[in-house]
């Protein structure tokens, strides 16, 4: 919307994270929401006309498909997360809204997009075990958590560095030039 190439900037992840700490809030929710809907929709379509087993394939090939983008011929995309809770959101919606309430509390309290993300994805196979979700979403569940962990194996090293950054929920006032 831009003109620029958000791969370039920031994290150089095309990821609502990056948009948000970039361009702001606005742009930061557009691109989560159509991030989500990116999951959501084919797969619960896909649930819906043929089953478990094609929903959690088809929110399979969704992830990949924000991984490893088309259009970006195939070079790095983003962290699958908002497509992952989408996906879950058509698939098993009690283990999506569940894992999104986890993902929000979790970003409340550290204010880490990263820590948060990892967790949520984390609950995904036990939500669907204790939920007693069908084996394609168990399955599905425990694919997409080690997905989001190996995706955000540089932001565990920069949390143990001490050098991950957390988001801003408002931008912050300059401070007031001195006068003196």
């Amino acid at each position: 919307m831009r003109g620029e190439d958000i791969r370039r900037h920031g994290s150089g992840n095309i990821g609502a994270t990056n948009v948000w700490r970039l361009y702001g809030r606005g742009l930061g929710l557009l691109v989560a929401f159509l991030d989500v809907a990116k999951g959501f929709v084919p797969v619960l379509v896909a649930t819906l006309m043929h089953g478990h087993l094609a929903g959690a394939l088809t929110g399979g090939a969704a992830i990949l498909g924000h991984w490893r983008p088309l259009f970006l011929g195939f070079q790095r995309g983003g962290k699958v997360v908002a497509t992952c809770g989408g996906a879950f959101l058509g698939l098993a919606p009690l283990v999506g809204l569940a894992s999104v309430a986890i993902w929000i509390v979790i970003f409340l309290v550290t204010r880490y997009a990263s820590v948060s993300s990892m967790i949520a994805a984390c609950s995904l196979p036990v939500l669907s075990l204790i939920l007693g979700e069908p084996w394609p979403v168990v399955a599905f569940s425990f694919g997409a958590a080690l997905a989001v962990l190996l995706l955000h194996r540089p932001n565990v090293a920069r949390l143990r560095a001490g050098t991950e950054k957390r988001v801003q929920l408002r931008r912050r006032r300059d401070p007031e030039p001195n006068t003196s």
